[in-house]
């Protein structure tokens, strides 16, 4: 066993090879903690992050942004590809409330200079925001989504079915990237890969097709932590053996809790 084995198998990860799926400049936080806790982070990102196919249709709602009364960020990289496009063209409106699905959609605000008006402080789903006080008497209002290409209509049904007139504005896409697989499925076969994660059904599905017919076949049985409850059904129809771990949220922190109570869950069995 290698120096930095030895040291990674006496955190409470114990050397556990863990599957990491985020977008590859996302990662590196998640990583981090894995690795403090004893693991070996495999990094296979699942998803890449584009410009969007109609930058001039972003650019007409950017441009308008004035007459709006309520701007909602769907996600970190719908705050960041919107808001590195809005600064280049213009100033953000003094009046225009920021909505936020999330901690971490909060964090890149912040980082951006922005403050989230609207926020749920513990779920970070559309339900949740859609409890805040803030949107329950919106009718009359417009409000603009930063979001990628397709998602959930909740949101926007939701916030229409209350009374406002809603706006889409795609400021990203994501694609499957080009991987290979060939060092995934190595650590596979010799039994380095002990917990797969992932924080979105889409990533989840790229997953299960990027790494084919034999890599399906470990991944089935490979224990699995997700983001969101709705992935549970995701996992299922994918053919996972037994039902995933569920972090309260997809941030790093919360899927790094679940993580670790998996391991001990693993400990406890080991010790049986």
């Amino acid at each position: 066993m290698s120096a930095g084995h030895a040291r990674a198998a006496q955190g409470p990860l114990k050397g556990a090879g863990v599957l990491v799926t985020r977008p590859a400049h996302q990662a590196d936080a998640f990583c981090r903690m894995v690795e403090a806790a004893g693991g070996v982070a495999l990094r296979f990102p699942v998803m890449e992050i584009r410009a969007p196919r109609d930058s001039e249709r972003l650019d007409a709602v950017i441009d308008a942004l004035d007459d709006f009364d309520i701007a909602i960020f769907i996600s970190p990289n719908a705050v960041s590809m919107a808001l590195n496009r809005i600064h280049a063209r213009r100033h953000w409106p003094d009046h225009l409330r920021i909505g936020a699905v999330g901690r971490k959609s909060a964090q890149e605000l912040a980082r951006a200079g922005h403050a989230a008006h609207i926020c749920p402080p513990r779920r970070f789903d559309s339900e949740a925001l859609l409890a805040e006080a803030e949107l329950q008497d919106v009718a009359g209002k417009r409000i603009v989504i930063f979001r990628g290409d397709g998602g959930r209509e909740l949101l926007g049904d939701t916030l229409k079915e209350r009374g406002a007139q809603v706006e889409y504005a795609e400021a990203y896409r994501r694609a499957r990237p080009d991987a290979d697989t060939g060092q995934l499925l190595h650590h596979w076969s010799r039994g380095e890969l002990h917990l797969a994660t992932s924080t979105s059904s889409e990533g989840l599905r790229n997953l299960f097709d990027m790494v084919g017919k034999l890599g399906r076949m470990w991944l089935r049985k490979t224990p699995l932590v997700v983001g969101s409850t709705r992935m549970v059904d995701t996992a299922r129809e994918l053919g996972f053996q037994g039902d995933p771990w569920v972090a309260e949220d997809p941030s790093d922190e919360s899927m790094m809790d679940t993580v670790l109570q998996w391991a001990k869950a693993r400990e406890q069995q080991h010790e049986q």
